[in-house]
């Protein structure tokens, strides 16, 4: 991102180069060289070119703030152009993101409000975070959290959702006590201690191995990791609230307070 912005802002302070030839000249209609884009041919509009860079050069360093007013302008048109990408996901992904078969739900399954999780189980800031879900759910009987596997930190998060994902399809009952025990444990999570977590709540381990092979669950994955890619996530936790996504763990008020949203603009028909 800080890369991003510092390239627009370059790009910024070229276009107030190009103004200044423009100025020096006396003369808007600047020619661009056919051969480059970014080649202004100075000879056509009279122009010393070394002498506007020194222009150009003095005026920024008499006045450094301008270049910070860019970047921060620019910072909040790509927020901007980000929100309304973020949008239309949303309004096109509804299903996928909110009512997706293979997520798992917790608290109400028929709640009136839906907050969504992007998760990994070796996340120490979605462990952070996993006391404010149970206590968001516990405090909002009409909230419905879904919580989307979103394995995204190396080999052993791959291993450890696709045994979360298999007992999901073989016990789903008791998922949710699958999910917080993993979630909940200290140390790396991993196919084995996924697996020791399963055979403790009584499942088939023959069973969990086979459900691994299923190829639904590279498709789950896959999926996604689209829909994150569409929605500029590339961090855990990440959550969709209503119309709007947030990232990282920023604690029970902020997501309390996104609920409180979300509900508003329900009972006011808006979103």
């Amino acid at each position: 991102m800080n890369r991003a912005i510092l390239l627009g802002t370059g790009g910024m302070v070229v276009a107030f180069g190009m103004l200044a030839f423009g100025f020096i000249a006396g003369n808007r209609q600047l020619a661009i060289a056919e051969d480059s884009p970014q080649t202004i041919e100075l000879a056509s509009a009279g122009v010393d070119r070394k002498e506007v860079e020194t222009i150009v050069r003095e005026y920024l360093l008499a006045n450094p703030e301008l270049l910070l007013e860019i970047q921060q302008k620019l910072e909040e048109k790509q927020k901007e152009e980000q929100k309304i990408a973020q949008l239309e996901v949303i309004e096109n992904a509804k299903d996928e993101i909110f009512n997706a078969s293979y997520d798992a739900v917790i608290g109400n399954p028929n709640g009136k409000v839906t907050i969504v999780e992007f998760y990994d189980y070796n996340c120490g800031y979605c462990k952070r975070a996993f006391d404010d879900m149970h206590k968001l759910v516990a405090d909002d009987p009409e909230l419905r959290f879904v919580l989307k596997e979103f394995p995204i930190l190396g080999p052993d998060s791959q291993k450890a959702h696709t045994v979360s994902q298999a007992f999901h399809r073989v016990m789903p009952e008791k998922y949710g006590a699958f999910h917080d025990q993993l979630m909940g444990s200290k140390g790396r999570a991993s196919e084995a201690t996924a697996m020791k977590i399963a055979l403790e709540l009584g499942a088939d381990e023959a069973k969990i191995r086979e459900e691994m092979k299923n190829p639904e669950i590279t498709e789950v994955f896959n999926k996604t990791y689209d829909l994150a890619n569409k929605l500029a996530i590339t961090g855990t936790p990440s959550y969709v609230v209503g119309n709007e996504v947030i990232f990282g763990a920023l604690g029970y008020e902020v997501l309390a307070e996104k609920i409180k949203q979300a509900e508003a603009c329900i009972a006011d028909a808006t979103c």
